[in-house]
């Protein structure tokens, strides 16, 4: 039994932030940010839009992609680090903005590495027989984390959400089979300090802001998510000139180009859109998915690499067929 992608979606606020828009708050410009991080401009969630706003919007074209309603979903999960509320958890606010009906709900919190996570739980809910037709979605509001005189982070992120359907199709046990294939997750606590939010219920009582150590999380990010992708293609019995498209969290250009080129994956079959984008965190890589879907690059049967790594320090990678 596989779980396969039946449907896609993906949701973006209007409000575009540019370049230029960010050099009227830090000393920095757009020649500078293109440069080091390849990136353009991003979107950001107006005041009153909350993350389970952009998810819902998200899912419900996933739904419309995949023929289903809201009525068909018994397992929501959420990938967030930009929840609308301490508790309930955002999935549960979703399937209520939604109407779908009482099933699983619930949130993960692996940061930029959620959504593939998310993913592989969700794989696991499906083979077993606990769900007939799950919504996974990745969506966050970072620009509510951003310390908007910290030029490092604050020209990285932006808003959005990204979704997908997933439903249970018996396979025939091959590399052949439509579903998700094979999938490795990582996570190492003791890098935190490279990548966090210095805030918490528990500690300090607030939100709290984005830190980084960018050099280091670079470093990290090219050798830890290409060891994570080569074990999850070895799980699926598949080698890297079979995969069609490379699906990258969409953190930096150059970390993109950085792991494609480590993995022997030429540039044509990278997906990036980081450049219009930014870094959405959870949401970047259904987001990417979407994107590539609609404009007609990806197609129904192709082999895709999915990967990311976020904060924790979490990585990991999904091999799947269309």
């Amino acid at each position: 039994m596989r779980s396969v992608v039946t449907g896609v979606g993906g949701f973006l606020p209007a409000h575009v932030v540019s370049n230029d828009d960010i050099a009227q708050l830090v000393e920095t410009s757009d020649e500078w940010i293109v440069e080091r991080t390849g990136i353009r401009s991003r979107r950001r969630a107006d005041e009153g839009q909350a993350t389970s706003d952009l998810a819902v919007a998200a899912a419900l074209e996933a739904l419309t992609n995949a023929g289903r309603s809201p009525a068909d979903v018994d397992l929501i999960i959420m990938a967030t680090t930009t929840p609308d509320l301490t508790f309930p958890a955002t999935a549960a606010i979703v399937q209520r903005k939604l109407g779908a009906p009482p099933g699983i709900a619930f949130d993960i919190q692996a940061v930029c590495s959620g959504f593939v996570y998310a993913m592989a739980v969700a794989d696991n809910f499906m083979v077993r027989g606990l769900s007939r037709c799950a919504l996974v979605i990745g969506a966050e509001t970072m620009s509510r984390l951003l310390d908007w005189t910290d030029r490092g982070t604050c020209v990285l992120f932006g808003d959005g959400a990204g979704a997908v359907v997933l439903e249970p199709r018996a396979g025939q046990g091959t590399t052949a089979d439509r579903g998700i294939l094979g999938f490795s997750l990582r996570a190492d606590g003791a890098k935190q300090d490279l990548l966090y939010v210095d805030g918490g219920p528990s500690t300090t009582g607030t939100v709290g802001k984005l830190r980084m150590q960018g050099n280091q999380v670079f470093r990290h990010a090219v050798v830890n998510i290409s060891e994570a992708v080569l074990a999850a293609a070895e799980t699926a019995g598949v080698t890297m000139p079979e995969v069609d498209w490379f699906i990258p969290h969409q953190a930096n250009q150059r970390i993109l180009e950085g792991v494609a080129k480590r993995l022997g994956i030429d540039g044509e079959r990278v997906i990036s859109t980081v450049a219009e984008h930014a870094n959405t965190s959870a949401a970047s890589i259904p987001l990417a998915l979407a994107t590539a879907m609609a404009d007609g690059r990806i197609k129904p049967g192709q082999l895709l690499l999915l990967e990311a790594m976020g904060g924790g320090l979490t990585w990991g990678a999904v091999v799947l067929r269309l």
